[in-house]
């Protein structure tokens, strides 16, 4: 998340994170306290939960996450409203980074540019944008599915996946 304004928004995205078991990173700087009480409040229990980092700006975000496991080079994803490619026809890769600006301004254009890959979400032409972690729970969603998180997700609870021809258990 990139310097995010919205405590809420930024508490959603905790738990969000801690559900699907993947990071979250915080751009600074931030337009409220990261300890407030919205913030806890929306994140509930699942701040102990989640794998939250912090970078002070930009450029020490960008250093932190040049490259994934095994030195595998990431690619940054940012989901914008002017994007040309829509999120359910891009191909998510799992070292993929999802970048999301912050709720009132979304990212500077120098930032926009450095984005190796821009998707959006089609919605009606007079509604302005979804609501930044709705926006996000909905590419991450079909990302997760697209790279097999999903999957591992379900190995991890050991849970039967359902027969979808049978309705039962397989």
């Amino acid at each position: 998340m990139y310097c995010p304004d919205q405590a809420g928004n930024v508490g959603a995205a905790v738990r969000l994170a801690a559900c699907l078991g993947i990071g979250l990173h915080i751009i600074e700087p931030c337009g409220f306290p990261l300890d407030d009480q919205r913030m806890r409040r929306a994140g509930m229990d699942y701040l102990e939960l989640a794998s939250l980092r912090r970078h002070q700006d930009w450029a020490s975000f960008r250093a932190a996450l040049a490259n994934g496991p095994q030195g595998t080079p990431r690619r940054m994803v940012l989901l914008s409203t002017h994007a040309e490619c829509r999120y359910d026809r891009f191909a998510f890769r799992r070292t993929d980074i999802l970048l999301l600006g912050s709720e009132s301004a979304g990212v500077p254009p120098e930032i926009h540019a450095q984005a190796e890959a821009r998707v959006r979400i089609p919605i009606r032409p007079e509604a302005r944008s979804l609501n930044l972690v709705v926006a996000a729970a909905m590419v991450l969603a079909h990302a997760a599915q697209a790279t097999g998180l999903f999957d591992g997700i379900e190995r991890e609870r050991q849970v039967p996946e359902m027969d979808p021809g049978r309705g039962r258990t397989t």
